[in-house]
């Protein structure tokens, strides 16, 4: 079960936004003997501890800062990452258009950093269940550590699983018993035929793909199934807009192109879809197309293992924070 978020005065352990002037945001875990140093000067921790949520606090210079707990959206923004993130734009259209529901049952892959897994817990609710699968072991424990800080304990209907999605997946959920299958991967078109089996019919698969040539590929790749509906692809932009008094105008910068989203349904056993009349026949793409659209050739950012360890480390000190504040505030003991 997933448990609600905090409230009341903030306590040791808990992670708090700070506004600063000129509108610059620092997130912090909150400390005893904690600081917050800036070339505006030092903000103690004491001042923020036992100060309800949406205060003003001044730091050494009389600078003020208001302290907010964060929202998921801010949370997911600022937390230790190891791999990138579902930014809160696409992880809200995956909701939206994978119709996740409270009491489903969802799997994901991979993990990442946990982004796309705080807001997919949320969706499912207690009665739900999600399963989460990542490759490398340092990722899924940040994933993890993440979720823990957020949430302040293990969510018991979360599982996350160390390995290959088209190798665990038959092993942890029963054939046409998924509702739901988000994939955000280098190559989802090799884990199609295993989510095939694993979706009920009716259930969505979304995929989140960075590339042009990747939405290309799985698109045909799952039309050449004949499992699925004619798949629906998209990318969501976001403007901001500066409003004060009469000047009201789109802001100069703007959360433009992250990723694709292509969703399809699963066909009842033995359904044919009906002929599409505008198809791409397979003249459209020959094969040095097809080297295009190999993982090798569209690119995989890398971590370094020793900063991967840093993230793994400050994900689990924040965890470690969550813990002290469920549990009262109160200091470890040595």
């Amino acid at each position: 079960m997933t448990p609600a978020r905090p409230s009341g005065p903030f306590r040791i352990g808990e992670r708090v936004q700070l506004t600063g002037p000129k509108g610059r945001l620092h997130t912090v875990t909150l400390r005893a003997d904690g600081e917050l140093h800036t070339h505006h000067g030092v903000l103690r921790h004491t001042s923020l501890i036992g100060q309800p949520d949406g205060s003003v606090v001044t730091n050494s210079s009389g600078h003020e800062y208001l302290a907010l707990r964060p929202l998921l959206r801010d949370f997911v923004m600022s937390m230790p990452r190891g791999a990138a993130i579902v930014y809160p734009k696409d992880a809200a259209q995956i909701l939206a258009e994978g119709d996740v529901f409270p009491g489903a049952v969802v799997v994901e892959a991979g993990v990442g950093s946990g982004a796309l897994s705080l807001w997919l817990l949320r969706a499912i609710g207690a009665q739900g269940r999600l399963v989460s699968f990542e490759r490398r072991a340092e990722f899924a424990e940040v994933a993890r550590a993440n979720v823990e800080t957020f949430t302040g304990d293990r969510p018991e209907n979360w599982d996350v699983v160390v390995g290959d999605l088209v190798e665990e997946l038959p092993n942890a959920v029963a054939p046409a018993s998924v509702d739901r299958v988000v994939l955000d991967m280098l190559a989802p078109w090799e884990c199609i035929d295993v989510v095939a089996d694993a979706l009920a019919p009716g259930g969505v698969v979304v995929c989140y793909i960075a590339t042009a040539t990747q939405l290309s590929r799985v698109a045909e790749y799952i039309r050449g199934t004949g499992l699925f509906t004619e798949p629906d692809a998209s990318e969501t932009m976001v403007r901001g807009w500066h409003v004060e008094g009469l000047a009201v105008r789109p802001d100069h910068r703007m959360v433009a192109h992250t990723g694709f989203l292509l969703s399809a349904r699963r066909l009842a056993p033995g359904a044919v879809l009906p002929e599409v009349r505008r198809r791409a026949s397979k003249s459209s793409y020959g094969d040095e197309d097809v080297e295009l659209w190999t993982p090798g050739a569209v690119g995989d950012r890398s971590i370094t293992d020793k900063n991967l360890r840093k993230r793994v480390r400050e994900a689990q000190r924040a965890a470690d924070g969550a813990r002290q504040a469920a549990s009262g505030g109160a200091e470890p003991s040595a």
